[in-house]
């Protein structure tokens, strides 16, 4: 078996990106960026993500854990399948298991906010159901969170 030991940042980077691997993006202090991708989409009466969701939900802990003045909102959806009771219920759910799972990778319970729309604020036509089943996170500084 033959190892490569690379030292060049770069050279690292591409070959990470070239071989499928989802990589946080680091600022130029080291630090995490925050990820592009703040939309999860679910399967029918699902409320736990897949485990390339769960990679980038990890990354959106990551950058939490070293930003304390930010928090973040967990918006849960749900399709228009079902009363509307366990709608509520299902999306707050997803919400819910998303905020424990951020909880699990160090970020603080204070710097999240959870909340469930059930089927209140379809994305797309109440009719394309996929789209609905979602859960999308909304970055606040603590100062826009504070008087919320």
């Amino acid at each position: 078996m033959t190892v490569l030991v690379l030292d060049n940042p770069e050279l690292l980077a591409r070959a990470a990106i070239e071989s499928g691997l989802a990589m946080a993006a680091l600022a130029a202090d080291g630090s995490p960026r925050k990820p592009h991708r703040m939309r999860f989409h679910f399967g029918f009466n699902k409320h736990r993500l897949d485990d390339h969701d769960q990679t980038i939900l990890r990354q959106h802990a990551d950058y939490l854990k070293h930003n304390p003045g930010v928090r973040v909102r967990i918006h849960g959806h749900a399709d228009n399948f079902g009363v509307s009771e366990y709608n509520h219920f299902l999306s707050r759910l997803r919400a819910s298991s998303a905020a424990k799972m951020l909880i699990r990778e160090g970020v603080r319970e204070s710097q999240i906010m959870v909340n469930g729309w059930g089927s209140e604020r379809p994305l797309a036509r109440p009719e394309d159901h996929a789209a609905n089943r979602r859960l999308e996170l909304e970055y606040l500084s603590m100062d826009i969170a504070q008087a919320l």
